[in-house]
């Protein structure tokens, strides 16, 4: 149950991150009583007991990641059982709407991802191909679907799927951004199904997220995840992966977010050989979640800065992985 994962990430962290949503297009109307369509009434009427049960549940996690901190939080298997009690009306809902309109497309959409979110990946596939088979048309149905084949396979298919969903929206900035992600995740299979080579790969997805930024210019994660890229490109790029993480910088929500952006700035610029820049960004992060890379990457400067060894002696060559 994907709700459980929030909950232990929480805990295990300390932290407070907002309830994490999944990278899905489904619609979510207001409730209007207004309504002429009976079943759209109806539609709006679940949907918004879908909205309502998840704001309680968010409230809950951040409230018991600050309850951790005073000694007085609820257990995670309390925490995670209080979420399945809460959300189970709301499933109820789901099914008895379905029921009385089974060709409601955006119903089986919203219901799939709502089963998606409890961990139910399989039955939500189901909704998903249904709204698909319901409305041929609807870009979300083919991106939730891509979503789901690139986590289970065959990935070929979600390669298919994103492009089909990004020509019936092409302006919609989260279709780029997970063909994008779903591509550096599986490059051999992108490499194969695109005919190119892996470093073309990489460029291509940059090229994605590059795009999705059109529509999306203020998102944290999509500029990250952009930054991320530049990792595995060859040759290395440093000045364009030092313009990318400063504009990931820029964008951070929180102490958190951009003390992790300024570990990679210190990471990418060592690299490049701009090891009093590296410094002064490691000199930024306090956060003790960060500590240990951030030791390691004070390491590797000094490191930088010695001459080189007479002989192997086991010196530290790499620059850790990336922060989590």
């Amino acid at each position: 149950m994907k709700w459980i994962a929030i909950i232990v990430f929480a805990g295990a962290l300390g932290l407070l991150p907002a309830v994490a949503a999944s990278k899905s297009d489904t619609p979510a109307p207001k409730f209007s009583s207004s309504t002429a369509d009976p079943a759209e009434s109806e539609f709006q009427r679940v949907m918004a007991l879908d909205d309502t049960a998840h704001e309680e549940i968010d409230k809950w996690v951040k409230g018991n990641g600050t309850s951790s901190k005073e000694g007085a939080s609820l257990s995670q298997a309390v925490l995670s059982l209080r979420v399945e009690q809460r959300l189970e009306p709301v499933k109820k809902a789901y099914e008895e709407f379905l029921q009385r309109y089974p060709k409601h497309a955006r119903g089986h959409l919203a219901f799939g991802s709502f089963l998606n979110d409890l961990g139910e990946e399989a039955e939500a596939r189901k909704r998903w191909e249904k709204a698909l088979e319901l409305d041929p048309s609807n870009p979300a149905a083919y991106n939730n679907l891509a979503n789901s084949y690139g986590q289970t396979g065959p990935v070929a298919k979600a390669f298919e799927l994103y492009a089909k969903a990004i020509e019936l929206n092409p302006r919609q900035a989260i279709y780029y951004h997970n063909l994008g992600s779903v591509i550096v995740l599986h490059r051999k299979e992108a490499a194969e199904h695109y005919r190119i080579a892996e470093q073309q790969v990489l460029r291509h997805a940059l090229e994605l997220y590059r795009l999705a930024r059109q529509f999306d210019a203020g998102n944290f994660q999509l500029a990250t995840d952009l930054a991320q890229v530049y990792y595995g490109v060859q040759p290395p790029d440093h000045e364009a992966a030092i313009a990318a993480w400063g504009v990931a910088l820029s964008l951070a929500r929180n102490d958190l977010e951009r003390e992790a952006t300024h570990l990679h700035l210190a990471r990418v610029k060592a690299a490049a050989g701009k090891l009093s820049e590296a410094r002064r960004h490691l000199d930024l992060v306090s956060d003790p979640a960060l500590a240990g890379v951030r030791t390691r990457l004070m390491r590797e400067l000094v490191d930088k800065a010695l001459p080189p060894p007479a002989k192997d002696d086991g010196r530290r060559l790499n620059l850790p992985s990336q922060p989590k």
